[in-house]
């Protein structure tokens, strides 16, 4: 009988340690909001190419590397007007960088000084001047389910 009450005892130590050294699910004190940001792109040159849309949520990369993006779109033009929509996106401030990849290459030609040779964008269309545009300049702030930009494509060099 002291044989079967030790035994009761160890299963119910080692049942209730097993329970107790599993770890509970991280219990969430607030929950981040998240929102849609619907890029509405116009004044596309032509309907040739690929868009490259970036989205960047601090000035790190911002407009260029689109590797240092924290999401990117890549989408066949099929016409003068375009739109890209970024899902499940946390509240907080972003920029979005877009290339018009004219010959579908993968990188922004440019010319000797830097310039660009094909289409570029970004949020809030600053004037763009040496240097390239500023984070400070394209950022914008999150915080509704679903924001709505228009970027206006620009190309310096046209033949």
């Amino acid at each position: 009988m002291k044989k079967i009450v030790t035994l009761i005892i160890t299963l119910l130590f080692s049942a209730t340690g097993s329970l107790l050294a599993e770890e509970a699910p991280p219990v969430s004190v607030t929950s981040q909001p998240f929102g849609s940001i619907t890029v509405n792109i116009t004044d596309i040159n032509k309907p040739d190419g690929i868009l490259g849309v970036s989205l960047y949520n601090s000035k790190k990369g911002f407009p260029g590397k689109h590797e240092q993006a924290c999401a990117n779109q890549l989408k066949k033009i099929t016409s003068t007007e375009d739109k890209v929509v970024f899902n499940n996106i946390p509240y907080g401030n972003y920029a979005v960088s877009i290339m018009h990849d004219e010959n579908s290459n993968g990188k922004l030609e440019t010319n000797f000084f830097g310039i660009p040779k094909e289409g570029v964008g970004v949020s809030n269309n600053p004037k763009i001047g040496m240097g390239g545009p500023k984070f400070k300049d394209s950022e914008f702030i999150l915080d509704t389910k679903q924001l709505e930009l228009t970027i206006v494509m620009k190309y310096f060099n046209r033949n």
